[in-house]
């Protein structure tokens, strides 16, 4: 039997890092992909797991796991450490330029312009595991998954979060129950 791939690298065997992109390049780019949903963001990701994968190939314990779990768990690792990273830059301020006043002042971009601080004021009024939730969520397009791997909540706190955060932004703004998003905007 053929030493390990990451066994190799950790021996200087050059040959061993085209083998390491042939085998685990597809798994770390599906990864990547998935959690981050910017191509740029995850192509700079992949390159920098699979850095950090070389640097770590001598710690690789075939006792402890299989290689394809090694390079996956480092992976996770970078790419959370990339959102949680996105995370912190994202400021209130920058949530508020989203809703700035538009340069037309038509009806409908004032319209949007008051729903939007509405909103923006009501998502301030959340507890802060609930605000993160539905930034991550509304914002930033993540899956209560994807949620849930970034912050290492559990996915049913994720989505209770999501839920009961919802619901205190609708009682907010004061929506009811019985009334449907169509009915309140006529």
């Amino acid at each position: 039997m053929s030493p390990a791939i990451l066994q190799r690298i950790a021996e200087g065997d050059q040959n061993a890092v085209q083998d390491c992109l042939k085998t685990y390049g597809g798994l770390v780019w599906s990864l990547a992909r998935r959690m981050l949903r910017n191509q740029a963001d995850a192509e700079d990701a992949v390159q920098e797991i699979f850095v950090e994968v070389w640097k770590n190939a001598g710690r690789f314990d075939a006792e402890q796991a299989s290689e394809t779990t090694f390079v996956a768990m480092i992976a996770r690792r970078r790419l959370i450490d990339r959102i949680r990273f996105a995370q912190r830059r994202v400021s209130p301020d920058s949530i508020e330029d989203m809703v700035a006043e538009p340069a037309g002042n038509s009806g409908e971009d004032l319209q949007t312009l008051v729903e939007g601080r509405e909103a923006f004021e009501a998502l301030n009024q959340l507890r802060p595991e609930q605000r993160q939730v539905l930034q991550l969520s509304i914002i930033h397009g993540l899956s209560h998954q994807e949620i849930a791997d970034a912050t290492g909540m559990p996915l049913g706190t994720v989505k209770t979060h999501a839920r009961r955060g919802l619901l205190q932004a609708r009682e907010l703004l004061g929506y009811d129950g019985e009334k449907s998003m169509k009915e309140v905007s006529a």
